[in-house]
């Protein structure tokens, strides 16, 4: 009796993945300069192998935790907390991005002098058709973030496993065709990442962008095997939450890529 648990919280064990983490995000860091050295990429690879493992080690010692119980109700607007704060730093990620697009687009500089008068898009820019490709991406990808909310509302207000798994393997078929159709888009672009703040900002805006959807595609597709598995019920399953919120974010960013870069910025 002098150890039964009367609270909401509970005590982790002491765990490795903090500072195995900590140390391989350096080493994938550290390799990834290297490698712009022309140095190898192998201490990045390195690094980023370690980093996947942490990943899956960390995140399946969570997953155990709210098995056997621990995720009490404290605890879950806990982890709500902590992914919703998560967001907002990618928000302040993107808005960097923006801020640099809108920056030269707005104050174009010349080439022969540091005053503003230079156009927009560079001279020599062929930008991409948004009525095209870009379009039909954007649909795709709302259409995948409509799935992922059919499964969320199939999970949580009817507990209906088989729309679960359905809306889950829509969204992320519709996330793998955009991957897809980016790619594409990028294989025929008639402007490279180097020698213009155009396609500087471009690539690096809707290529992080990219990232995000791989691996959002990725955490709805863990979510699916979790599903298989008998995980998540509708009192609690924050993984599934947070997957679903993380991709509707993703949404959210291509909306506003699409506007400023492909539509105004062209």
């Amino acid at each position: 009796m002098a150890h039964e648990k009367n609270h909401d919280y509970h005590i982790l064990n002491p765990s490795i993945w903090p500072l195995l983490s900590a140390v391989s995000a350096f080493v994938m860091l550290f390799g990834g300069v290297v490698w712009m050295q022309d140095n190898g990429p192998w201490m990045f690879l390195i690094g980023l192998a370690g980093v996947l493992y942490c990943m899956y080690g960390w995140w399946s010692d969570v997953i155990t935790e709210s098995e056997v119980g621990d995720h009490t109700p404290v605890v879950r607007i806990g982890l709500r907390y902590g992914f919703i704060m998560f967001i907002m730093s990618e928000v302040m990620f993107f808005a960097a991005w923006f801020w640099s697009f809108f920056k030269h687009a707005m104050y174009p500089m010349g080439p022969q002098s540091p005053a503003i008068d230079g156009p927009w898009p560079p001279v020599g820019i062929e930008t991409f058709d948004a009525w095209h490709l870009p379009l039909m991406n954007t649909l795709i990808l709302l259409c995948s973030g409509a799935a992922a909310t059919w499964a969320h509302h199939a999970l949580v207000h009817e507990n209906n496993r088989r729309d679960i798994k359905q809306g889950l393997i829509l969204a992320i078929a519709l996330g793998a065709i955009f991957t897809v159709f980016q790619a594409y888009e990028y294989s025929h672009a008639a402007f490279g990442l180097a020698g213009n703040i155009y396609g500087a900002n471009f690539f690096m805006a809707t290529g992080f962008h990219g990232f995000h959807v791989v691996i959002g595609t990725i955490f709805l597709f863990v979510c699916l095997m979790r599903v298989y598995a008998g995980h998540f019920t509708p009192e609690k399953h924050i993984g599934f939450e947070a997957a679903a919120w993380y991709w509707h974010f993703v949404d959210v960013v291509w909306l506003f890529l699409f506007a400023s870069v492909y539509v105004w910025g062209s």
